[in-house]
């Protein structure tokens, strides 16, 4: 029973969720009853980043930002599961560096698929 987690052990952990959960809920109940309340035509008005706000917010956009940003993510965040494999590289010997060539190989074919595809083309 040395190597077991009981739930007592937990307990500093809940309790400090539950301060911070309490901070966050009494900080807005609190400003929302003090702060001042004064409705304007102005505070109702859209703002972007000082720019008279023209047309419609439904315009259609090009599909390739969303697309291109996607893809930005998804292969940024496979560079987070570089680092534990860059920092154990020695521990992890001659089966470490198969599977991160096979990781390193999968990503290669999504890329290459991404790239015949033309995802990335911005005619």
């Amino acid at each position: 029973m040395e190597g077991q987690s009981l739930p007592v052990d937990y307990l500093p952990i809940i309790f400090q969720m539950a301060v911070a959960v309490g901070f966050v809920v009494t900080t807005m109940f609190v400003t929302h009853k003090i702060g001042p309340k004064r409705v304007t035509s102005d505070k109702l008005t859209p703002f972007e980043s000082g720019i008279e706000v023209i047309g419609n917010a439904r315009t259609p956009m090009s599909i390739k930002y969303f697309l291109v940003a996607i893809l930005f993510v998804l292969f940024d965040v496979e560079v987070i599961f570089m680092y534990p494999w860059a920092v154990n590289f020695r521990d992890l010997g001659k089966d470490g560096m198969i599977e991160m060539f096979i990781f390193m190989g999968t990503l290669l074919l999504g890329f290459i698929y991404v790239i015949k595809k033309g995802a990335l083309d911005w005619d």
